[in-house]
């Protein structure tokens, strides 16, 4: 068998190979074999008597673990197997951590040492004590909002709104046995949680051509119960163009990308984000939206497993459960399923999830007749507004009413003269509108009928 996160082959015995059985105690386990080589070709061991009993006395002596190791023979050939138990507290060898990851060790240092510590001890970071933090960084309106929402879906009693913030807290497991505010706390429902963790942010950004090309970009900061709203608004009115079709009399506007889908994927890269790591970054392309969150999955929890039935394991078990108790989400492990299933639904490409720079990245891919968004209008308004420069226009616009046409121009490298002719283009098509003069006026994007 290949070597992989269960298994893993050496020729020959090193000492140094204690860390490889910590790794795998640390992790979920595993078998490492002495006397096969690389390839797994059976080489034989000749010290193995020796190593018999070496073996578990160094793990024992110096990891406090018991490891088993058989003798194992094949074609006059033989080896050792080291059968490795997962550990349920944390094992180091000299004063260092390692795990698992894949094929390969690795060794915990920062603060991926301190959360594995954490859920080692049964415990996650929101957990956690903030230090320093009083009742008083509280705000009791996102308090308020989550308790209406909460009975809005029956997962609270009704007499909750009408106890003390102190209480509340409590009830929602949000303060310790000390009564000390926890991490959960200030990053839920803190005036200002970016004073504890700088990182509570969700950035979005607007590229053109390339990833150096930053056309505009937000920086989403407050309460992580309220940031899933502000970020949709910010996506709605700035980056995303809304698509109006009809059925009959019915008017129905919908998202570039199937809005709960969307939502699905906020929201679990705000429950499942590593809040001692970088920002949630969100990345609008011409034809796809990049999602990308640190907090990296469960080793027992690979990524090819989040696309069938699959136990919800957070990271953030108190934020996960306040996010539950107000409808957002649910807890049984089909957050990727249902964002699998929306794009699929809305005639989008399956979207790509993967493991990525220590974290998770979702990428939503466009459709091809919505990735061409003015296909089916400009034949009605220029042939010399390209399909790129117009949807560049609008979200330039959208972005800010005021901007200059001198300001597009130079946004989109191109002639100040051809964005007058455009934005005339646009004017005439109804697609934008100019309220005000010149000085003083401001721009409006007009609704699209862009599949009538």
């Amino acid at each position: 068998m290949p070597e992989s996160q269960l298994i893993e082959y050496k020729e020959i015995w090193k000492d140094e190979y204690l860390k490889h059985i910590c790794a795998f105690a640390n992790s979920t386990g595993g078998r490492l074999y002495i006397g096969i080589n690389d390839d797994g070709h059976i080489v034989g061991v000749e010290n193995y008597e020796r190593l018999l009993e070496a073996i578990p006395n160094k793990a024992a002596n110096l990891m406090g673990i018991v490891v088993s190791v058989n003798l194992l023979e094949k074609i006059n050939q033989k080896y050792l197997e080291i059968v490795i138990a997962p550990s349920s507290v944390p094992i180091s060898y000299h004063g260092s951590y390692y795990i698992k990851s894949g094929s390969t060790k690795q060794e915990l240092k920062g603060a991926s040492l301190q959360d594995f510590l954490l859920r080692k001890s049964g415990r996650t970071f929101d957990e956690v004590p903030a230090y320093g933090a009083t009742i008083g960084e509280i705000d009791f309106e996102a308090i308020k909002l989550f308790l209406t929402r909460s009975l809005r879906v029956n997962r609270i009693a009704e007499d909750s709104v009408n106890e003390g913030v102190e209480i509340i807290l409590d009830n929602l497991n949000l303060r310790d046995t000390e009564k000390k505010i926890r991490n959960s706390a200030i990053l839920l429902f803190g005036m200002n949680p970016q004073r504890f963790f700088v990182s509570a942010t969700f950035k979005i950004g607007r590229f053109g051509n390339s990833d150096d090309d930053l056309r505009f970009q937000d920086v989403v900061t407050g309460n992580v119960f309220e940031m899933p709203d502000k970020v949709m608004q910010i996506l709605k009115s700035k980056y995303l163009i809304s698509l109006i079709r009809y059925e009959g009399l019915q008017r129905i506007e919908e998202l570039e990308y199937p809005e709960e889908a969307l939502r699905e994927a906020i929201l679990n890269a705000i429950v499942h984000k590593d809040y001692t790591g970088a920002s949630i970054q969100l990345s609008v392309y011409d034809d796809k939206l990049i999602l990308w969150n640190e907090g990296k999955l469960p080793d027992d929890l690979p990524v090819e497993m989040l696309f069938q039935k699959h136990p919800s394991k957070p990271r953030n078990k108190l934020i996960a459960d306040i996010f539950f108790r107000a409808g957002y989400i649910e807890v049984w492990g089909r957050g990727i399923s249902k964002i699998v299933n929306g794009c699929m639904n809305a005639g989008l490409p399956e979207p790509k999830i993967e493991a990525f720079a220590g974290g998770v990245q979702v990428t939503f891919y466009k459709a091809v007749e919505t990735a061409n968004v003015t296909e089916n209008v400009t034949e009605n308004v220029t042939e010399n507004v390209t399909e790129k420069r117009f949807k560049d226009i609008i979200l330039l616009i959208k972005n800010n009413s005021r901007i200059t046409t001198i300001e597009i121009a130079n946004q989109l490298k191109v002639t100040r003269r051809t964005i007058a002719r455009d934005i005339e283009s646009l004017k005439n098509s109804g697609l934008i509108s100019r309220i005000g003069g010149d000085k003083g006026g401001y721009w409006k994007v007009e609704e699209m009928n862009v599949r009538d």
